[in-house]
């Protein structure tokens, strides 16, 4: 008799991504087994799988900074002095809400500490005593670590959670303009991730003054649009200026033999991405991952009839030796017929299904089933290997494709208010020109029912026209709709 666990596994995905897209995205994530849910609330457990797709992200990031801009790898505590984000006021105001408490009655050292929503007031500290010197710049530091925020709105695996793993890095320059260029270049390094590694197409610009981060003097993001018509801000970088150099006493001696305040800025991604990843590209049926990702990257199915079973079999164990470098999982169960089978690896996302029968192994063939499109083809056995290399080239292309279509189909510019309301409701985003007023701001999100400002394009133009909501003078172009 089959288990619980098995009956509702052989039920797959029971809501579909159209009808009600928060339940199929909490099957999919459960389903597939890359997450669970954490005892605590707001927490998660991040499966091996699960974990191997941040993995991905991690190794493909640290070569980039490590290699490519010198950034080294540290770690700082997760207990922060109150002390430290007092120092900074507008930091401190901008992170009240979310921060997490250690009372003093259970620290013994006289003040509360937070458990870490965010590292500038701990690294600063340190940066204080490590830069003396001109020679000491540019200081370059990331760490890899878990973040606390106590959200209070609804949460959601990946995509809104207490806790979360991230990377921050945090920078000091000797000159305001190579922290300007470094910022603006790490949040394009952001976007290559996206679209190389995990096939998200993604907008990239300028945050507003109300949503830039709290104590910076400019904010940059990168936004991926979900099928929900949300957007989803999935990694900022932020120039700080020199407000946090005053705050935590950071200075040098220039080459001119005087003291000097230097530039800084910081930047962050989380395992938001995966969350941004999953809801894009899977399916009724269950995980899409793009191969690149994916921990096995083929199952291999033998169709299994009586008296030819240890021909079909050899050979397949045979093609996993050849496919080892995938980490190629072999399903030769016998209490299972191949349409569960079928079904069961396509809810779990894998990107390729081998399937080999008798006929095959004397045909010296297999059929290969595309996980993104459920294409079939027919190789041979010789070829199977380099044929599924190109395949994993293509699908990952197909993927990009069909979200960047995706999200340049809900992108509409508009010139009026009320052509911005109609968008809003129709859950899409709005690109439109605007004042850049803070007050019109906040009277466009109170009259749409929560639609925020995205970002500002970097493709700068000359802006002309009155902005839709308020009728001033435009002075930028910028996207605006719902977010999580």
């Amino acid at each position: 008799m089959a288990s619980k666990k098995e009956e509702m596994d052989a039920k797959g995905i029971t809501t579909s991504k159209n009808d009600d897209i928060s339940d199929w995205y909490e099957q999919v994530c459960l389903k597939s087994e890359i997450v669970e849910f954490g005892v605590a609330k707001g927490t998660m457990v991040i499966r091996p799988r699960g974990y191997y797709i941040w993995e991905q992200i991690t190794d493909y990031f640290n070569k980039n900074i490590n290699e490519k801009r010198g950034v080294e790898n540290a770690y700082f505590p997760l207990f922060i002095p109150e002390s430290f984000f007092n120092r900074e006021a507008e930091h401190a105001e901008g992170f009240s809400p979310e921060v997490a408490w250690i009372d003093k009655k259970n620290t013994g050292d006289g003040e509360r500490l937070a458990i870490r929503p965010t590292s500038e007031t701990i690294m600063y500290d340190s940066f204080s005593g490590w830069i003396r010197s001109y020679k000491d710049l540019p200081l370059k530091i990331n760490q890899w670590c878990n973040i606390v925020r106590w959200e209070t709105k609804a949460t959601k695996l990946f995509l809104r959670s207490r806790e979360f793993l991230w990377q921050e890095g945090h920078c000091v320059y000797e000159s305001e303009e190579e922290c300007d260029r470094e910022t603006k270049d790490l949040v394009l390094d952001y976007e290559r991730l996206g679209k190389e590694l995990l096939a998200l197409p993604l907008i990239v610009g300028q945050k507003s003054e109300k949503e830039k981060f709290a104590g910076a003097k400019k904010t940059y993001s990168i936004e991926a649009f979900m099928p929900d018509g949300k957007a989803l801000q999935a990694g900022t970088t932020h120039d700080l200026g020199q407000s946090f150099a005053k705050a935590f006493k950071i200075s040098y001696i220039g080459q001119d033999e005087k003291k000097h305040l230097p530039y800084q800025n910081s930047w962050g991604i989380s395992t938001r991405l995966i969350g941004g990843m999953i809801m894009t590209h899977s399916d009724d049926k269950g995980l899409v991952l793009p191969p690149k990702v994916a921990k096995n990257k083929a199952v291999i199915i033998p169709l299994l009839f009586k008296g030819k079973e240890e021909k079909v079999l050899a050979a397949a164990r045979d093609l996993e030796k050849k496919l080892k470098s995938l980490n190629v999982i072999v399903d030769d169960r016998a209490e299972h017929k191949p349409g569960y089978k079928f079904s069961e690896w396509e809810m779990k996302g894998i990107p390729v299904r081998i399937e080999i029968g008798p006929r095959d192994v004397e045909n010296g063939e297999v059929i290969i089933v595309k996980r993104n499109d459920s294409e079939k083809v027919s190789v041979k056995m010789d070829d199977v290997k380099s044929e599924i290399g190109k395949m994993f080239e293509k699908m990952h292309k197909e993927m990009y494709e069909k979200a960047a279509k995706m999200l340049e189909d809900n992108i509409v510019e508009v010139k009026s208010w009320e052509e911005f309301v109609k968008v809003i409701k129709e859950r899409k985003i709005v690109k439109t020109v605007w004042c850049a007023e803070t007050a019109c701001e906040e009277n466009i999100k109170e009259k749409t029912g929560g639609a925020t400002s995205r970002c500002i394009p970097f493709d700068l133009k000359r802006i002309s026209g009155k902005c839709p909501c308020c009728g001033k003078d435009a002075k930028v172009e910028i996207y605006f709709s719902k977010s999580y």
